[in-house]
């Protein structure tokens, strides 16, 4: 069997959308390239005193807006056409929800919980220490982020060891999903997952699209399944039972669990903290191969883990009414034909989890402003609003008691405003691509990709590049 190759299935759905636009191939051709990568080998000293040599790659896809922005993943299925896949991918999802960076991604093959905390920040630091020889990260030049195997924990060490070695003003802002001491920003760690149930809420709101899927409208009710139980997994689920949903399902590299009453995912996530493994869970019916939780009947099926997941060769069973792709690239292009044949809502990655890299971009305003969202205006706000409750009692002879004063005139803290930022983002762009889609009598993936190409065209029309 072939080796499955990422970035081909991405140019499958760039040439497909690019079918539908007046663009001059030699543009096309600019905007799908990858400007760069650079792999780089190095040693590793273990804790027992062995050596061995890792390999990481950076790619830098597309440099049409600057930074580029992209993860890096720690997994041993790193390599480089799937950086390159992935930094393609972040050019198109930021294109999408109009955030102004390039696309660019990285890793690092390895396998994370086979080392040490102190094993993984040589190896942090010294990928660090690697990239910025090479100019390959900065504030204005290449700005990463937490991905698959990595948090901020290991962002935290890309600062300080950029800060060591880079003398600037802005260098908070050389990379982003920060621990919150250290200029993160509040809200970034659930933003993908956040974001998922904004875009999955804005989908199951159209009245018009479920009477097509034979569903209600609304998330009340819905039964889901969610694959991958990290942050992105978690997060979604969480956010999508709070609005009313049933979350049957959830798999993992061990297995699945099945609860058609709903699984209690702060319980099931505690177990697979303390144990590893979702295996000897108490509650809910244990699923020996998870794989196979992507084929049980539900309302919305949610991949969160790794690409490739849904392919041609079980397409075919999967028994969903809507995929919201929570993970990059979790269905390969021939299911994607597949499952449109059978009237599931795909929607596609390059939209629905862009909540992180939204997030990150605000995270990375304020490293460059030097000031946390709102400490300029909260409390001229609170005081505002106090005023006006007083002037409403004082004409009304109503009176507000000490807990609506705080309720109805609480300020927006950062979170409060990351919040209304990140909402905003995911509800105008689903919109934008449900329009694009109708206009164009295509799904929502090929809308997706027509608005990035546009814009992405149009930036490198004004560079002069193309004149």
């Amino acid at each position: 069997m072939a080796a499955y190759q990422f970035f081909k299935q991405v140019n499958k759905n760039f040439d497909r959308a690019a079918g539908y636009l007046e663009i001059p191939k030699g543009l096309l051709s600019q905007i799908k390239a990858c400007n760069s990568t650079y792999h780089v080998s190095f040693p590793l000293r273990r804790d027992d005193g062995s050596v061995e040599v890792l390999h990481g790659w950076r790619s830098a896809h597309s440099t049409h807006k600057m930074p580029t922005k992209g993860g890096i993943r720690y997994a041993l299925e790193v390599n480089e056409d799937e950086v390159t896949a992935l930094a393609a991918l972040m050019t198109y999802k930021c294109a999408v929800v109009s955030v102004p960076f390039g696309g660019a991604k990285g890793g690092i093959r390895i396998n994370p919980s086979q080392y040490s905390a102190a094993e993984i920040e040589r190896v942090t630091r010294r990928f660090t220490f690697e990239l910025i020889k090479k100019n390959f990260i900065g504030p204005g030049l290449d700005v990463p982020a937490p991905d698959y195997g990595s948090s901020s924990r290991e962002m935290a060490w890309i600062l300080d060891t950029y800060q060591s070695m880079v003398d600037s003003l802005d260098s908070e802002g050389c990379v982003t999903g920060k621990p919150i001491e250290q200029g993160g920003i509040s809200g970034r760690t659930e933003a993908t997952g956040r974001g998922i149930y904004f875009g999955l809420r804005e989908a199951c709101d159209n009245k018009e699209d479920m009477e097509a899927l034979g569903l209600t409208t609304g998330l009340e009710g819905k039964k889901v399944i969610v694959q991958g139980l990290g942050n992105v997994g978690y997060y979604a689920a969480k956010y999508l039972r709070d609005a009313g949903a049933i979350i049957i399902g959830v798999a993992e590299v061990h297995g699945g669990i099945y609860e058609e009453k709903g699984v209690d995912i702060e319980k099931l996530r505690d177990h697979l903290r303390e144990t590893g493994s979702i295996r000897e869970y108490s509650e809910g019916r244990f699923i020996e191969e998870s794989a196979g939780m992507l084929e049980m009947e539900c309302d919305i099926l949610i991949p969160a883990a790794l690409e490739n997941q849904i392919t041609a060769e079980n397409a075919g069973r999967v028994n969903a009414r809507i995929i919201g792709e929570g993970a990059n690239g979790p269905l390969s292009s021939e299911a994607d034909a597949i499952l449109l044949e059978k009237n599931i809502l795909i929607v596609p990655d390059i939209y629905l989890n862009a909540g992180g890299v939204t997030v990150s971009y605000f995270e990375w305003i304020k490293n460059l402003s030097h000031i946390r969202f709102g400490r300029m205006d909260r409390r001229y706000e609170e005081n505002a609003m106090s005023r006006l409750l007083n002037a409403i009692e004082g004409l009304t002879g109503e009176q507000f008691s000490d807990d609506d004063f705080k309720r109805i005139g609480k300020g927006p803290d950062e979170r409060d405003i990351v919040d209304s930022g990140l909402e905003d983002t995911m509800v105008m762009a689903y919109h934008m691509l449900h329009e694009t889609a109708g206009k164009f009598q295509t799904d929502l993936r090929t809308a997706a990709y027509i608005s990035a190409i546009k814009k992405v065209a149009v930036s490198y029309e004004q560079m002069g590049i193309f004149p």
